[in-house]
């Protein structure tokens, strides 16, 4: 491994205690180097997806270009390449209290440090790619069990800028013992996108947003929330005169519709909302619902085109629509889930 991955850095954990003695009464020897390696791990089906959806004998030229506008597009979130790690270590006692927090630019997808740790039991954490993440957010990190990843409470949010990564493991570092710990960070985030054809549709204007994502992750019980239900407004890709590609980066959706609550389009666990302006000036509501979950790492492509009266059909017949012509609630776009 090159130097350039391989950081050696050591810290003298005890200092944060003020003395060895109010980590360990008994003033054992207050510790000893422990490796910890790190490893981003990237599971996802995006080739696959993109491939299955955009590149088969059938496609057209809008799905060819759009396989390769959505490929730009997700460069940089689905990579196995951390820039900033946040490492944490908690007490597994005395509520679960923060006893050492470390921050490093790794650059790499791989990395190791050696910290010098006193002899007890930890839960560690690792959070990768927050740093330029302005939806990610790190809260209540000074107890393990309160620690997550949370997204601002706005009406309508931007997409996710970065791959988030995280990890937990359970350190048990026992007197007289050399151990080295590896820890796998897995991406938490995913993405969706959708491929419309407008040909011979003369339409103004069209905007596509996303909803049904979660707004927190629990990064020690690996456990997503959803407090709200944010809005998501999806990137226009460029694409060609023939139709146009949106996509959108964010939290997974639900697991299983009976984890499902007012949900606008039953069952769905999350849905799309089409707004088309056509040449007279009205607009056109579509609501595209997804029964198939969207879980972490993964993306979802659906492709559907416009119609006379400016509602988007999905292709995919297990995609719930719901239309609503001369929509008149402007751009200002409430949805409640």
């Amino acid at each position: 491994m090159s130097a350039g991955v391989r950081n050696i850095l050591y810290v003298l954990l005890a200092a944060a205690f003020t003395g060895c003695s109010l980590v360990d009464e008994d003033l054992r020897d207050c510790g000893k180097e422990y490796s910890i390696e790190y490893s981003l791990t990237l599971v996802t089906n995006v080739s696959d997806e993109i491939a299955s959806e955009l590149e088969t004998p059938m496609s057209t030229g809008l799905e060819n270009s759009a396989a390769n506008a959505l490929r730009e597009y997700l460069k940089n979130i689905f990579t196995d390449y951390a820039h900033d790690v946040h490492l944490s270590f908690y007490d597994v006692a005395e509520d679960s209290l923060l006893l050492h927090r470390e921050e490093h630019i790794m650059d790499a997808s791989h990395s190791s440090y050696t910290l010098y740790m006193p002899e007890r039991r930890y839960m560690h954490t690792a959070l990768a790619n927050v740093n330029d993440n302005p939806l990610a957010n790190i809260t209540g990190d000074d107890r393990c069990h309160r620690e997550k990843l949370h997204q601002p409470v706005q009406d309508t949010l931007s997409s996710h800028t970065t791959g988030l990564f995280t990890a937990r493991l359970p350190m048990d570092i026992q007197e007289g013992e050399d151990r080295n710990f590896y820890v796998r960070l897995y991406m938490a985030n995913s993405a969706a996108a959708i491929v419309i054809d407008t040909t011979g549709r003369n339409i103004r204007d069209l905007k596509l947003f996303a909803t049904g994502f979660a707004t927190d992750f629990s990064v020690c019980d690996s456990l997503y929330h959803f407090k709200s239900a944010p809005v998501f407004r999806m990137d226009s890709l460029p694409l060609g005169e023939e139709g146009c590609c949106f996509a959108s980066v964010h939290f997974p959706s639900r697991d299983t519709e009976d984890d499902t609550k007012d949900v606008v389009t039953e069952p769905a666990l999350w849905c799309l909302k089409a707004y088309v302006t056509t040449q007279d000036g009205s607009v056109t509501e579509s609501v595209l619902g997804v029964t198939e979950p969207l879980k972490a790492g993964e993306l979802k492509i659906l492709k559907a085109k416009v119609l006379d009266n400016g509602a988007v059909q999905p292709d995919d017949p297990t995609v719930a629509v719901s239309i609503t012509l001369e929509w008149s609630g402007g751009m200002d776009i409430p949805i409640d889930l």
